[in-house]
């Protein structure tokens, strides 16, 4: 006899970049509605941060700690998803490399060719496969982020490649609009992150959102859509 079909409940979501920032905070506020995690990132003792939180919580995860630019990698974990679950009912992508500060005629070559494979390459490779995971479906959706402060002087590496990623998500998101699954492009609030703090020392961060706190309203905006 066949697998029966699995519903929306029943399939998990996969988190890429959930080890650290808004991706651990996302991770743990989806596993606490009750869904199944799979979590992704290279840090393995960020992931067994997130799996210890996560099983505090009262959720459950799946742990993957790979890194997104192993095509070969990516693979074999989307035909272990497929071959466990049949398909998820969610892709939040998170993983992102902001590389160094720096003007323009200064980029360094192997900054700016981490920045392409991380922040371009990979995601338009898992975007080919996760689609399959997620299916033509109207109630399963790959959300991605925005970052409007990745602009101006010193950005050059990590603006250029956030903007080619954006343009990915939204291609993609025109794409599917009328047969599913369905593209979100969100854009968080400034966060406390080590990130920022790297981009903007000094600024007061007592005024910048909890990622926590960003990550259960993103998530209400993603599981109410």
């Amino acid at each position: 006899m066949g697998r029966m079909a699995a519903t929306q409940s029943d399939l998990p979501v996969l988190v890429t970049g959930a080890s650290r920032g808004l991706g651990t905070a996302l991770a743990l506020e989806l596993a606490r509605t009750g869904r199944h995690v799979v979590a992704v990132a290279r840090t393995v003792g960020g992931l067994e941060e997130l799996d210890d939180r996560i099983k505090a919580a009262g959720g459950t995860a799946t742990l993957a700690p790979l890194d997104i630019t192993d095509a070969g990698a990516m693979q074999h974990l989307c035909l272990s998803i497929h071959q466990r679950w049949g398909g998820v009912s969610l892709w939040v992508h998170a993983a992102i490399h902001a590389a160094p500060l720096t003007p323009a005629p200064m980029i360094d070559d192997k900054d700016w060719h981490k920045s392409l494979s991380i922040n371009v390459e990979a995601t338009r490779r898992l975007i080919a496969y996760v689609a399959p995971l997620l299916g033509q479906r109207a109630d399963a959706a790959a959300v991605f982020f925005d970052d409007p402060d990745a602009q101006g002087k010193f950005f050059g590496a990590y603006g250029a490649t956030k903007a080619a990623q954006m343009t990915l998500a939204r291609c993609w998101q025109a794409e599917s609009a009328r047969i599913g699954p369905a593209v979100h492009v969100l854009t968080p609030a400034p966060m406390a992150t080590a990130t920022r703090a790297r981009f903007f020392p000094g600024e007061d961060r007592t005024a910048l959102a909890a990622p926590q706190d960003e990550a259960a309203r993103l998530a209400g905006l993603i599981l109410a859509a």
